[in-house]
């Protein structure tokens, strides 16, 4: 395995502490995982209510889900209003660029209240699925 790919591994490893040192301004520029995530798979985790919750607060173009949430903003046109790096650090999270906001943080396990033991020093996602989500927002462009 390459350096690169070495570094990817051990940081997807060692996971939401190290986070925090791969922000550069409003994004996460890099991978948490080092590759690409699957739109496809990005897509269903959005859609499903049981993983995601995305649409609980969100509306997206996603018309065989009924009850889409307006708490937030729509999901359509995500991939033209922000690159790839801001979607990332919005999903690991949000309240890094808005303190106020009642997204829940995806991948971050630390400053966290009133968490069910059985979820404690885990993440709602794992890095291969963020970069699913972000594969998947990155190509809501209208």
């Amino acid at each position: 395995m390459s350096r690169p790919g070495l570094l990817a591994a051990a940081l997807a490893l060692a996971a939401p502490a190290a986070v925090a040192q791969q922000i550069v301004g409003d994004a996460i520029p890099a991978s948490l995982t080092g590759q690409p995530g699957d739109a496809a798979r990005g897509r269903a985790i959005v859609a499903n209510r049981g993983v995601g919750l995305c649409l609980l607060c969100h509306s997206g173009p996603i018309a065989e889900e009924r009850f889409q949430g307006d708490l937030a903003p729509s999901l359509a046109g995500a991939g033209s209003r922000w690159s790839e790096g801001q979607l990332r650090l919005r999903i690991v999270d949000g309240a890094r660029l808005n303190a106020d906001t009642i997204m829940p943080p995806y991948y971050r396990t630390g400053g966290l209240q009133r968490v069910a033991r059985n979820f404690q020093d885990k993440t709602i996602l794992s890095a291969a699925q963020v970069e699913d989500v972000v594969a998947y927002l990155a190509t809501l462009k209208d």
